[in-house]
């Protein structure tokens, strides 16, 4: 027996959702209907967009100011760092593109949704922390192949500081609201960020030691940066690589089996699964039940079943629920007569 919500079926404007569901609301406040999580999933994808174009605000108004002051100082490291922010600046785009590609109806030929496009997005991001991480350190080992002086040295130091706080208030909101839609690419993307703001330290600490008539100072800090870039490029990829090879928090699969194992008719949770797509969840499980039960009382324990993981697991949208009959005492077990006859 399943039961199943399409929330992909028929997708309805932003609006009219949104007035349905306060509707909706007043009457059963309580309901796991898929109008329901779907108006979660297109808020989902509204806060995503909505932090992706604050971000490239601060960053672009950061590194518009560091150009300034590249103009007038003539320092390397600082142009870097402006590079760097504009760079991160622009991984909204890929981001963006695909929020706008997940919040698309299914097909008949992509019936999942385009929620993937989050993944692909990460993949994107996480070449992009890669190549500042090797811009890094090509600016690192050219500085200190051919030592240079800097102009401006106190307008250098405050470009930095501006450099690292535009780039940490960033990444603290990107990874926020990542991690509460169940973003993995938004929350590279703010790892991203936090590798600028380390960045732009280096160059803070590159000016002081410039000033104390050490040229050698910047490089070498630079070199330690990128070292810092790379520890974080490994999360970012480790956290992208995991949600495209359909990785969950084992912790999810603990609270479904226990939110299953308390609905009334379930005697047992066999197999669970459970995928990201986009920065939503779908799960799949089957569950077993009373043998002697009529069809419509083991229907009733599905459906109860699949409202129990949509209220129990969060950014989950849909659960496919099958029930199977526990085996009766002295029956045989299907499952090894038909292996049983696959070996023979």
């Amino acid at each position: 027996m399943e039961a199943h919500h399409r929330t992909h079926a028929h997708r309805p404007g932003e609006w009219w959702i949104r007035v349905r569901h306060q509707v909706t609301h007043l009457v059963t406040p309580h309901s796991h209907a898929a109008a329901d999580k779907l108006d979660r999933a297109l808020e989902s994808s509204a806060r995503g967009m909505r932090a992706l174009w604050i971000s490239l605000v601060v960053l672009g108004v950061t590194a518009a100011t560091q150009a300034v002051v590249v103009l007038l100082s003539g320092s390397v490291a600082l142009l870097g760092d402006a590079v760097h922010n504009a760079a991160d600046a622009m991984t909204a785009l890929p981001l963006g593109i695909a929020f706008l590609l997940g919040r698309r109806a299914a097909t008949r030929g992509f019936t999942y949704g385009y929620g993937r496009a989050e993944d692909l997005a990460g993949i994107a991001i996480v070449l992009t922390v890669a190549a500042s991480a090797a811009f890094a350190a090509y600016t690192a080992v050219d500085r200190l192949l051919h030592p240079r002086d800097i102009a401006y040295l106190p307008a250098v130091a405050i470009a930095s500081v501006i450099g690292f706080l535009g780039n940490e208030w960033v990444a603290r909101y990107r990874i926020r609201v990542g991690r509460e839609i169940g973003s993995a690419a938004l929350v590279a993307d703010g790892l991203h960020a936090r590798t600028d703001g380390f960045t732009s330290l280096a160059v803070l600490l590159g000016a002081g030691g410039a000033a104390l008539g050490w040229r050698l100072a910047d490089p070498l800090v630079g070199l330690v940066i990128t070292a810092a870039i790379l520890l974080v490029l490994r999360d970012a990829a480790r956290e992208v690589f995991r949600r495209v090879m359909d990785a969950v928090d084992p912790a999810l699969v603990d609270a479904a089996e226990h939110a299953l194992l308390g609905v009334a008719g379930v005697q047992a949770v066999g197999e669970l699964r459970m995928r990201w797509i986009g920065h939503t969840l779908r799960a799949e499980v089957a569950v077993t039940v009373d043998p002697r039960l009529p069809l419509s009382k083991a229907h009733r324990i599905a459906v109860d079943a699949e409202h129990a993981l949509l209220h129990a697991v969060p950014h989950l949208t849909a659960a496919l629920v099958h029930t199977d009959p526990a085996p009766q005492p002295g029956a045989a077990d299907p499952h090894a007569v038909l292996a049983h006859h696959a070996v023979t």
